[in-house]
Order: structure tokens, then C-alpha cells, then sequence
């Protein structure tokens, strides 16, 4: 069975498509200055966290300590003979 589609239903589309854009559009108008506060205060958070991070750093090691903090690789075998060397010239 096939349906056709009627000018009412068209017409009752185009309202609720445009109902829901002016809804959304309205709420939007409402909760935004939360949203941005919100979104302000934490990132001005994160910003002073960073800040007193830089500003006091606590030493995770005592003074004249030594630290390693990677091993060299010992088991690397390097392949000596990697290619043969040709000399150039540069021609001007």
C-alpha cells in the first residue's frame, strides 16, 4: 500500500520543526549565562591551580640526590655495517 502525503501533514512538519528550533532557541537565551559561568569558574580553576604549580614547585628529590630516570637499552645490538659510504663532489 502506498501513501501520499497530504498538505496537512507538510504543514504540521514545518510547525513542529520551526516549534522545536524557536524552543531550543529560547532555552538557549535562558541557560547560557549559567552555562558560562559555570564554564568560566572552572576554568579559572584550572588557570590558578596551574599557577600555584609553577609558582611552588615542590622538589620531588632531595638536593645533590641523583636520579635516573631512564636506563639505556643494553641488550641494542647496532648493525655496523649499515650501507656503503660513496663520496660526492658538488658541481657548481
Amino acid at each position: 500500500m502506498l501513501q501520499e502525503a497530504s498538505l496537512y501533514g507538510f504543514v504540521r512538519t514545518i510547525l513542529i520543526i520551526l516549534l522545536v528550533y524557536y524552543g531550543i532557541k529560547i532555552l538557549s537565551r535562558l541557560f547560557a549565562p549559567y552555562l558560562m559561568r559555570y564554564m568560566s569558574k572552572k576554568m579559572q580553576e584550572k588557570f590558578e591551580g596551574q599557577f600555584r604549580q609553577q609558582q611552588d614547585p615542590k622538589p620531588k628529590y632531595k638536593e645533590g640526590e641523583t636520579v635516573i630516570d631512564k636506563m639505556p637499552n643494553t641488550d641494542s645490538s647496532s648493525n655496523k655495517k649499515v650501507g656503503e659510504y660513496i663520496d660526492y663532489e658538488e658541481i657548481d
